[in-house]
């Protein structure tokens, strides 16, 4: 990892209590991100932003520290007016604080960071303990598949931060769990994301029933600024300020992008021959179906990998399970549809490739954003096969470059052992390599395209 992605701005210039800085110093955190750089003098002044800006470049300490500093503010400013109350203007002098200042109450929660998906949501309180660790707060995390009632009474117990997808946290709101009258910051990340899961009418039913938009700290993010999610912000926020980081600038230049053009027949092949030629430490196989996803985590484990593979019917616990499992290298590939592709914070990912090339333009970017995060390098390589090949055109417009293809060599088309047919009942998310059946090994075709 380098420093190249950081600006000159250190963290203890900017308008941050002594408490943070703390937690940034102990996170070894010491200079701004582009992003952080824009965006967080003007939070600090009390500036709604609308924030562009990819994984990876530092958004989520970005809002965290904005709500943090904003908090504490608040505190500091009922506190002061409480030793003003303490004034008694009739006999000009200072009486006994008990005999005229009633107990202060904090009524909660005090902030709302709402994210798309679960893993975002996870990842984001994850950072908030982290970065927090000098300050008295408290956090809920809210999302639905797992732990209801476990959440449920943390969402009870005053917390000054709520942080979850929308469906729960609506569903504990409709209980009568906690009160929106009295939130000070809203924070809406992956904006793009809440429109393409079809949250936007969760998130404006959240919205307008708190207090309007210039009671409080307002901040959004989206990889892109596109119309929906700049009227949604115009709508909601207190004459937000535009802040854009652009997609160049933060991740392109660190990544080396590639592409192969196998046959349908390839493909398998072919992966596993660049995986024998690179020997990946970690790695994301994005594949666009669950079938594709389970055919690859049969065929890589067949062939000696050990892997995991992550789709959207995978239940919540085993999905953090297998996460886990990634980030702790007892799974070396992770295979993933693009439920995968958002909200994933992995550190040391030296590749992603795109077994299935992706039928939206901007998931390509969310996919190799996995890699090459915070300054780090890394390798996304793409297969533009017969069945996916229209979609690279696009990225290519979308992205503002070419992307080079290379050749495919003999050498990189592996004999492969063919897995035992899963049984219907299967429902592994990954397992130990098994043993493939010895009497079949396709014949893989070279080609020189």
């Amino acid at each position: 990892m380098n420093d190249k992605h950081l600006t000159q701005t250190r963290f203890s210039n900017l308008e941050l209590s002594d408490s943070i800085l703390r937690g940034l110093t102990d996170a070894n955190f010491n200079h701004c991100t582009p992003i952080q750089d824009k965006a967080l003098p003007l939070l600090l002044r009390g500036k709604d932003i609308a924030g562009q800006a990819q994984t990876g470049t530092g958004k989520t300490a970005t809002f965290l520290l904005a709500t943090f500093q904003h908090l504490i503010n608040e505190i500091e400013y009922e506190e002061d007016n409480n030793d003003a109350d303490e004034y008694d203007e009739d006999s000009e002098i200072h009486a006994p604080a008990a005999a005229f200042v009633q107990p202060r109450t904090i009524k909660y929660p005090r902030a709302i960071i709402l994210a798309p998906t679960r893993e975002l949501a996870i990842q984001i309180h994850k950072d908030a303990l982290l970065l927090s660790k000098h300050l008295n707060l408290k956090f809920a995390l809210i999302y639905g598949g797992t732990d209801y009632q476990k959440q449920l009474e943390k969402v009870k117990s005053n917390v000054d931060v709520i942080i979850g997808t929308p469906g729960r946290i609506i569903d504990f709101y409709k209980q009568n769990a906690f009160t929106l009258n009295n939130v000070q910051v809203t924070v809406l990340d992956e904006a793009d994301r809440m429109f393409d899961l079809g949250f936007i009418k969760d998130i404006r039913y959240l919205l307008r029933r708190m207090p309007t938009p210039d009671q409080r700290l307002n901040m959004l993010f989206s990889a892109t600024l596109s119309y929906k999610v700049t009227e949604l912000a115009y709508e909601h926020m207190n004459n937000p300020v535009l802040v854009r980081i652009e997609t160049e600038e933060v991740t392109s230049k660190a990544i080396q992008q590639s592409a192969f053009c196998p046959s349908n027949q390839q493909k398998l092949p072919l992966l596993v021959g660049i995986l024998k030629h690179y020997q990946p430490l970690r790695s994301i196989i994005f594949v666009n179906t669950k079938r594709c996803a389970e055919q690859l985590d049969d065929y890589l484990n067949a062939n000696g990998y050990k892997t995991a593979a992550l789709s959207g019917d995978v239940p919540q616990a085993k999905r953090q399970s297998l996460l886990a499992d990634f980030q702790e290298n007892k799974i070396t590939l992770l295979i993933a549809t693009d439920v995968a592709a958002r909200g994933l914070h992995i550190a040391d990912v030296s590749h992603v490739f795109n077994y299935d090339l992706p039928q939206d333009v901007e998931d390509y970017v969310h996919r190799i954003g996995r890699t090459a995060r915070f300054g780090a390098s890394g390798e996304a390589i793409s297969f533009i096969c017969e069945e996916y090949a229209y979609s690279m055109p696009d990225i290519e417009d979308y992205i503002g470059q070419k992307i080079p293809v290379k050749p495919i060599t003999a050498d990189l088309l592996a004999e492969l052992l063919i897995p035992e047919k899963r049984p219907a009942s299967d429902k592994r998310g990954h397992h130990k390599p098994r043993q493939p059946r010895a009497d079949s090994r396709p014949k893989a075709r070279s080609s020189t395209s």
